[in-house]
């Protein structure tokens, strides 16, 4: 029987690790189910920011004319007016969104770590919470991408980050748009986690077989015996499962399906990103929506075959045939999200997507760049370039090396 969170006694602290339009986004809606279900969890919500120094535009209704044009700390004006004005302007946080510049001070004590920023930074990031994260912390990566190791060997970077830290960290992937999720406006998403062995307390709510006690070790995206040894979460906390992240992460504008299949989650939320800037080339090039699918499509089997290729002991295909984190996330980012946007206007403009990120972007990146750079690299090490045609168009249109034009080349048998 699962015993009632209410009579556990102590409550998940929830910190979300980075402050940018999506990353406000999800502290926003977790913030609100924080609230909604104070028998499993703290109701503030540390959210890690960058610290910046930002000016108040005076048409905002946060503009102090005592202050003026003077340059204020961006945590302060989060605490203090519940707006982050200068990554999700006009949306009000609930007040138990805490702004926190010092990464090691937001981490401290929380067992839930929801990561989100650029995955650029994720080595620093990481290497800057070690020894700051509690052992049996779980975490949920909402960031788009993969990483390549050291001898050339593609990582999710959901495990990235388990390995890094020492902890268990499932993946947040799906058809939805931050500007449209902090406005309440209905989408989905699915979110995979595959609770650890130690972690599964049996009982109609788990989302795995009980443990035997023989078998404890957590298994790796290639099937394998992973290398991080997790500490279980202790048992006078609630249990951390399906359903205790659809607590955390659903909302009535926000419906969330939870899975087990991380593979197939992570790279559906990463590779679509190269698929989202080779329809924005598509498009901006006058062609119309017909040769976008046909490129939507192409994307997809190269999706499915990369997962094939490097994952096949754990992928689940039927994730991108029956989750938001497949066809749906593939069909929202070539048509409405910003990889598709920014790459179309760059070939409307006439000039490279590297400078429309530059001058277009406030700052951010554009995670289709840095995610093609990286697979693109890792399969060219492996020679496998032309299993591959459509990654490589994007890889080489982004270097000025191949013409949009020659897309269509690469659907000639």
């Amino acid at each position: 029987m699962t015993v009632p969170a209410a009579s556990l006694g102590r409550k998940h602290k929830v910190t979300v690790i980075g402050s940018g339009n999506w990353g406000t986004t999800v502290t926003k809606l977790v913030a609100e189910n924080t609230r909604d279900h104070p028998d499993v969890f703290e109701r503030d919500v540390q959210m890690w920011v960058y610290e910046e120094n930002v000016t108040i535009a005076k048409d905002s209704p946060h503009y102090d004319a005592a202050v003026g044009d003077k340059p204020q700390k961006l945590t302060s004006i989060i605490n203090k007016y519940h707006e982050n004005v200068k990554y999700l302007p006009n949306i009000a946080l609930p007040p138990n969104v805490i702004a926190n510049p010092s990464l090691p001070d937001a981490v401290k004590d929380s067992t839930i770590l929801i990561f989100n920023f650029p995955h650029e930074f994720i080595g620093n990031i990481c290497k800057q919470m070690k020894g700051h994260v509690l052992p049996y912390a779980r975490g949920i990566s909402c960031i788009k991408g993969v990483t390549v190791t050291d001898d050339n060997e593609i990582e999710l970077l959901c495990e990235y980050i388990g390995d890094t830290l020492g902890i268990y960290c499932g993946a947040l992937s799906g058809a939805n748009i931050a500007i449209e999720i902090a406005n309440e406006e209905w989408c989905e998403t699915t979110i995979a986690y595959n609770t650890p062995p130690c972690d599964v307390r049996g009982g109609a709510n788990s989302n795995s077989p009980p443990s035997n006690g023989a078998d404890h070790d957590h298994k790796d995206a290639r099937g394998l015996v992973s290398k991080t040894k997790l500490t279980p979460v202790p048992a006078d906390y609630p249990p951390l499962d399906h359903d205790e992240f659809q607590k955390l992460f659903g909302r009535p504008y926000f419906t969330v399906s939870m899975v087990s299949d991380v593979v197939g989650v992570s790279l559906g939320g990463a590779l679509k990103n190269i698929v989202a800037i080779a329809c924005g080339f598509v498009e901006g090039n006058g062609w119309n929506n017909t040769a976008k699918t046909a490129v939507m499509r192409r994307g997809m089997l190269e999706i499915i075959a990369f997962g094939r290729e490097f994952f096949p002991e754990t992928i689940e295909e039927k994730t991108f045939w029956e989750e938001s984190a497949g066809w749906g996330d593939m069909i929202v980012s070539c048509t409405s999200a910003r990889n598709w946007r920014y790459s179309k206007m760059a070939v409307e403009r006439g000039v490279t997507v590297q400078e429309i990120e530059r001058t277009e972007l406030n700052g951010q990146k554009l995670q289709g760049i840095s995610t093609t750079r990286e697979v693109c690299g890792f399969l060219r090490a492996r020679g496998v370039e032309n299993k591959y045609p459509l990654f490589f168009a994007v890889d080489g249109i982004l270097d000025g090396k191949v013409k949009v034009e020659d897309i269509p080349k690469l659907f000639r048998k």
